[in-house]
């Protein structure tokens, strides 16, 4: 699918960005990234450590250079982490070089997705569910307004969510 450069998505943690991306560039024949991987892989260290030495603000940095690097390549499905769209450099990148698709789930799912990971410093709190709500609170705004797709991903099966992204990437109404 050569009219299809690259697919980006953004949402909430829990979503299934990641599952979804790898499913989703399979069917559409490109490279998949994760930018959480990648900067995990550029820094050799996880993104708890990151969070833990350089502050929320560090990582941001960080996030910031990955994605620059990441939608500068060609035909690619990358998964973007939860807060990437909290900067407008995020944004603007995103935007300008390929098709955004918005994971949306819910609280509940985010909860039931997110509750066995230790990889998610926001959620080291005492009230993960209280978090959640501010964190969308603040972050849906803006994955609405990016997005050119919105999905529901909500007790839906990860090849049920990529056919259907595949389906509206195609749609000669919204390219």
């Amino acid at each position: 699918m050569s009219e299809i450069s690259n697919v980006y998505l953004i949402g909430p943690m829990g979503s299934g960005k990641t599952a979804v991306g790898r499913q989703l560039a399979r069917l559409l024949h490109l490279s998949f990234y994760d930018s959480d991987v990648e900067i995990e892989r550029r820094t050799g260290v996880d993104i708890p450590y990151i969070f833990e030495k350089e502050g929320e603000a560090g990582f941001r940095d960080r996030e910031c250079e990955v994605i620059d690097s990441l939608t500068q390549l060609q035909n690619v499905v990358v998964a973007t982490g939860g807060g990437a769209v909290l900067r407008d450099q995020n944004r603007t990148c995103l935007a300008q070089r390929g098709r955004v698709v918005y994971l949306k789930t819910g609280i509940a799912q985010q909860l039931e997705r997110t509750r066995h990971g230790r990889q998610r410093p926001l959620l080291y709190t005492d009230d993960p569910e209280t978090r959640l709500r501010e964190l969308m609170a603040q972050r849906a705004p803006l994955y609405e307004s990016l997005a050119s797709i919105t999905v529901e991903t909500d007790g839906r099966h990860v090849r049920t969510v990529a056919d259907e992204i595949v389906q509206l990437l195609r749609d000669p109404v919204l390219t």
